[in-house]
């Protein structure tokens, strides 16, 4: 049995290609809750701007962690429920703080405080802290599961092709067993 010349590699591609889809659909969910809940909250109060986007971005990581768990991430460890909360909490708060860290400097810093500028400035933001929880999440909140353990069909360690690769009655898959050396005269 052949692989691909580039089998693992073009592996490794597209399944990080699905996953930043993935992320991407749940993130473009948040995105669309996060202008949502900004913008009501604008409309319909006299908070100020970074707090209501503050408000808005806690609304949309709270639907965002149900769509990385239960869709985007569901295939991943799902043993420790509370560090993965409290990590997605934590990772969150940094995005948090560089998402309205940018609506503050454009806002108070150069007095950009249009709706049309607080919009662009919050979705300007909202890219900046995207790329550090993708980079955060899947490296430390979602790990991914390790490889599960193939069989390896062919000639390995001198044995005649076609067989598992087992020496004295291990496993099918398993490593062989280091051969010790016959004591002489026999």
């Amino acid at each position: 049995m052949s692989t691909p010349k580039h089998g693992p590699a073009l592996d490794r591609v597209r399944a990080l290609v699905g996953e930043v889809a993935k992320f991407g659909a749940v993130g473009g969910l948040g995105v669309l809750v996060n202008l949502g809940v900004f913008n009501l909250i604008r409309s319909t109060t006299d908070l100020q701007v970074v707090r209501a986007s503050v408000i808005a971005t806690v609304v949309a990581i709270a639907t965002n962690y149900l769509g990385f768990r239960y869709f985007a991430y569901r295939d991943r460890a799902q043993s420790g429920r509370t560090r993965e909360l409290a990590l997605f909490v934590a990772f969150s708060v940094i995005g948090l703080v560089i998402e309205n860290g940018v609506l503050y400097t454009a806002t108070y810093g150069f007095g950009w405080d249009g709706k049309l500028e607080t919009n662009a400035f919050k979705f300007v933001g909202i890219g900046v802290a995207t790329v550090f929880r993708f980079w955060s999440y899947r490296t430390w909140v979602f790990k991914a599961l390790p490889a599960p353990v193939s069989l390896v069909v062919g000639q390995r360690d001198g044995q005649a092709g076609g067989q598992s690769g087992t020496q004295g009655g291990g496993a099918p898959g398993a490593p062989a067993a280091p051969r010790t050396p016959e004591p002489a005269g026999k």
